[in-house]
């Protein structure tokens, strides 16, 4: 999530919109015991104030960061078995300051040395899931990741599942602990009969390119899918009330941090949902899919959460009220 920040500044120079997500690594372990783990990729779609229990959220991308770091020394020490030596400190460097290295810089450092001609031969020799230079992290399992998702206020969809040797018991188990959507939508506009298997598991359908920048031509580009309209809709209808619940619980939790609810002579209330349910059910507010409920709701978070001081309810209720009208 360290990109976001700066993406919604970003987006507001080209009046683009941006919905907050991150793609999170796990492993799926077969819940009757018999087959092999397979690595799983779950996305994260978040309202614009980002998630609820972002602390929660963070610790576990972290440990898994920090597991990267194990996996691609992993990966290098494979690939000097197999007579393709690369130093970390290059692999770091293509990765950048601070940021923890994955298999594409190693594909890079791998092109740069001359191992191969191109990200996508790397992949497809050596670094592909299972290939003879692959290697996991500490990714955690990818039901408890989807529960975290729920737990955090976002909405929890399963990336190219497509991919997955076996789709049918995963998307089962991953439904049971609270999975939200599938990708379904293609850049090849195929479906691969997961369009019918969201219909079985009553799941959302969305769509994505996995456009990683991996300098590759082949790689598909960002937003050479075709989702539908409708599809979009009806991932915002669910999405909406997940996320005024997250936004319930931020705005909770950022007024007991400032005292809103504390003794420091500031006005007291019963409820402080009281106040996030006034403002929230302004007939601007209701349950439409208007893009400009979504912008309301985010100057509504902006305002509580960069509170600095100790204000009184009337005080915030005043201001919220001002941009409802």
């Amino acid at each position: 999530m360290a990109g976001v920040a700066e993406a919604m500044e970003t987006a507001k120079e080209f009046s683009i919109r941006i919905i907050p997500a991150v793609e999170i690594s796990a492993v799926y372990s077969p819940s009757n015991g018999s087959g092999a783990n397979e690595p799983v990729h779950v996305l994260a779609y978040y309202g614009s104030w980002g998630p609820a229990k972002s602390q929660e959220l963070e610790k576990v991308l972290s440990s898994i960061r920090e597991g990267r770091y194990t996996r691609a020394k992993e990966m290098l020490s494979k690939l000097r078995n197999l007579g393709m030596p690369l130093n970390f400190e290059d692999v770091s460097n293509i990765a950048g300051s601070g940021v923890a290295p994955g298999r594409v810089h190693v594909a890079r450092a791998m092109v740069e040395a001359g191992y191969v001609d191109n990200l996508r031969q790397a992949f497809s020799r050596y670094l592909y899931d299972g290939g003879p230079a692959y290697a996991t992290g500490s990714e955690p399992a990818g039901e408890s990741v989807v529960q975290l998702i729920c737990r955090t206020g976002g909405i929890a969809v399963l990336a190219h599942p497509w991919a997955l040797k076996n789709p049918v018991p995963v998307i089962k188990d991953l439904k049971a602990a609270g999975l939200h959507a599938i990708e379904v939508y293609r850049s090849d506009g195929k479906l691969s009969g997961l369009s019918d298997l969201a219909d079985t598991y009553e799941l959302l359908k969305l769509g994505g390119s996995d456009y990683h920048g991996r300098d590759d031509k082949e790689e598909p580009d960002i937003g050479s899918v075709d989702l539908p309209v409708l599809a979009f809709f009806r991932f915002l209808e669910a999405a909406q009330p997940i996320w005024c619940n997250a936004i319930k619980e931020i705005f909770a939790n950022a007024t007991e941090r400032t005292g809103l609810n504390g003794p420091k002579g500031c006005h007291q209330t019963n409820s402080v949902d009281d106040l996030c349910n006034t403002c929230l059910s302004s007939p601007e507010l209701g349950e439409t899919d208007d893009s400009e409920a979504e912008v309301l709701r985010t100057e509504f978070a902006d305002i509580i959460l960069s509170n600095r001081s100790c204000k009184t309810l009337i005080e915030q209720r005043a201001e919220i009220t001002s941009l409802l009208h």
